[in-house]
């Protein structure tokens, strides 16, 4: 079963950088921003986690705690994350398992090929853990400025 909008989010753990082990129950009280994307130091994704970055004291004053998530291995996120200067923690799904669980793995077309990729997508959790937006086949420019404005509104 897949997480959508108005949904809890289901417990779950997580490998993430800085050596965490992240839990839902590390969410608790928390608004949550989570976003998925497709690979570390391509540029889509590095201006997206730079956008973030960017942004990432106003999300703290509203509350708002941010992750990024992807399917690379946790020294691959670690170089990204310094290379960079991400604030946030990066999250390793290589397993698939938030991927399957937020539905974001689609079939994907490049050069005539296809293939099972992540759907750029985000996703923002309230105070209760319940999803209270979702973007899906995120374009960059002005993303994070949408999500940063749900952010403050939401309790």
């Amino acid at each position: 079963m897949s997480l959508s909008l108005g949904k809890k989010v289901t417990e779950f753990t997580a490998l993430a950088t800085r050596d965490k082990t992240l839990t839902t129950a590390d969410f608790d009280g928390c608004k949550v921003v989570l976003f998925f994307y497709p690979k570390d130091n391509t540029p889509g994704c590095t201006s997206e986690a730079q956008a973030f970055r960017d942004h990432y004291d106003a999300f703290s004053a509203s509350g708002t705690l941010v992750f990024g998530i992807s399917r690379d291995s946790l020294r691959t996120h670690e170089n990204f994350r310094e290379k960079h200067q991400l604030p946030f923690d990066l999250i390793c799904d290589d397993d698939e398992t938030l991927c399957n669980l937020f539905d974001v793995i689609k079939l994907k077309r490049m050069y005539g090929k296809e293939y099972l990729g992540i759907e750029r997508s985000t996703f923002l959790i309230d105070r209760n853990g319940v999803i209270q937006h979702e973007w899906r086949k995120v374009r960059i420019k002005g993303h994070v400025e949408d999500v940063l404005q749900a952010a403050q509104t939401i309790d």
